[in-house]
């Protein structure tokens, strides 16, 4: 089997608090395949974004810290890489889509600006074959009329220009992985659609990891090879895609796809989970799902679960639901 192209292992993400350091992401462990896409799901809260800042280091400064784990790239540990090598990681071998593509963009660059800086930066290109190479991408993620966008500033594009414009950086020099942090969330339907059918062209063509964060089932459906659902900064679950949407193993996955709209069809009220996320300093003691779960008792309130399991089957539960 070919090694993975990342693998994060016991990855411990700690926060700084009034009352000291909190862990934001808890002893996270997965793979990544070349040309895999794997969903990463959970309510907000859940520690899916802190994970995959976490992968290219780019927590604020004195925020956070890694309190165990590696994270492996080409045999680095990226936790112990140093600022420079971090540069030239960032945007060339490892590239990230942020939610929000309209506080991700510079308001006062143009798009051309935007796009070529790392061109120049990783590639060595001139100013005019950035130029010319920031056309052909804007081309590739479908912009319509290319060369007159590419000398738009951010804030005359709609939503769903934007965030193909934050494609089109990340891509722009055929990363190995792609980390797409919400992609979707604050645009309508059709252009959900079509954001995600471009994201999915790109992995397939480019031979490239993708990682797509998301609180959408639905998209992972449609998108993911295998998913990995967490809660309150742990991984709980982990299955290839079509057997968690059959038979989830964790009573959390298993009320996320309760909910779905579609699941609800005849009753009289759409299920919910009651209760929220814990926080990073109020976690309850045992299984942290323990308050929310139906299926919680003695020994879910007293002792923390294990992530147990095959490698690409694993659920972090005392009781974990019966397979098919």
């Amino acid at each position: 089997m070919a090694a993975p192209l990342v693998s994060i292992e016991n990855l411990t993400v700690q926060f700084r608090g009034h009352r000291g350091w909190s862990p934001a992401v808890e002893d996270v462990s997965f793979d990544i395949a070349e040309g895999e896409s794997l969903g990463v799901v959970g309510e907000s809260g859940s520690g899916k974004s802190v994970t995959a800042l976490s992968i290219l280091r780019l927590h604020a400064r004195g925020s956070a810290r890694f309190a165990s784990g590696a994270i492996r790239y080409d045999g680095r540990d990226l936790l112990q890489a140093g600022e420079g090598d971090l540069r030239r990681l960032r945007g060339r071998d490892i590239a990230m889509v942020f939610q929000d593509p309209m506080s991700s963009l510079n308001p006062v660059l143009t798009i051309c600006d935007q796009i070529s800086e790392p061109l120049q930066l990783h590639q060595g290109l001139s100013r005019l074959d950035a130029r010319r190479r920031a056309i052909e991408l804007l081309d590739l993620v479908r912009i319509p009329d290319a060369a007159r966008r590419v000398d738009e500033y951010p804030h005359r594009l709609s939503g769903g220009m934007r965030q193909r414009v934050m494609i089109a950086i990340a891509i722009a020099c055929r990363p190995r992985l792609l980390i797409a942090d919400e992609p979707t969330t604050a645009l309508d339907v059709t252009i959900q659609a079509q954001i995600l059918d471009l994201l999915l062209r790109l992995r397939r063509d480019n031979g490239m990891g993708l990682v797509l964060i998301t609180h959408d089932m639905g998209v992972v459906a449609e998108t993911a090879h295998r998913v990995q659902v967490m809660y309150a900064g742990q991984m709980v679950e982990e299955q290839p895609t079509g057997a968690l949407f059959a038979a989830p193993r964790h009573p959390y996955t298993a009320a996320l796809l309760d909910a779905l709209p579609e699941r609800a069809v005849g009753r009289a009220r759409l299920p919910t989970i009651p209760g929220v996320v814990p926080g990073i300093a109020d976690r309850p003691q045992g299984c942290l799902f323990n308050p929310r779960c139906r299926y919680a008792d003695d020994l879910c309130r007293a002792v923390p679960p294990a992530l147990a399991g095959a490698p690409d089957r694993r659920v972090r539960c005392h009781h974990p639901l019966a397979a098919p």
